[in-house]
């Protein structure tokens, strides 16, 4: 069952319990799960690999998966920029830009959407586009989402959306 309609089954179960949503602008969540140790080294994986050495990047594209210690970004494109230093690149990883149905997996959590820009050094991921959350048996949305991996805290902005279950089975 993919995460989209494990939400949408949450969802309408969730309604037919309570009769009820909550709708917010922005949004303070917990992330342990997705506490992460940026210093591991990243492996990608695609269909296929396009690098300019112009402008220090790299593009993998067609099933691409990007795994780093037990987190998993997948998506249709991944763009990896490298950081530079004195106008020449390091070979360092600076971001990974994801595009095209990104999925973002690190334990029980996972997260959806169409752009993710995980940013290495400052061990920050920031999804964006019609943004879905699962954590378990609870789910949220919104438009943005915001991940710092040092202390698994985020936030979710733009037209929050969750559904409480306030008890019973």
């Amino acid at each position: 069952m993919t995460i989209v309609s494990r939400f949408a089954a949450a969802a309408a179960l969730a309604l037919l319990l309570i009769g009820g949503m909550a709708h917010a602008q922005g949004a303070s969540v917990a992330f342990g799960g997705l506490k992460h140790d940026a210093s591991l080294p990243v492996e990608i994986t695609a269909d296929e690999l396009t690098v300019d050495q112009t402008t220090g990047s790299a593009v993998f594209s067609g099933n691409v998966v990007a795994g780093q210690g037990e987190m998993r970004l997948s998506a249709s494109r991944v763009q990896v920029q490298y950081a530079t230093e004195n106008g020449e690149a390091t070979g360092r990883i600076d971001q990974l830009i994801a595009t095209g149905s990104v999925t973002l997996v690190n334990g029980a959590e996972a997260a959806e959407a169409e752009k993710a820009v995980y940013s290495v050094d400052a061990a920050n991921i920031v999804m964006t586009g019609n943004v879905i959350l699962t954590q378990g048996v609870n789910a949220l949305s919104g438009e943005k989402l915001t991940v710092d991996l040092n202390t698994g805290s985020g936030r979710m902005s733009g037209r929050v959306r969750t559904i409480f279950r306030t008890g019973g089975n």
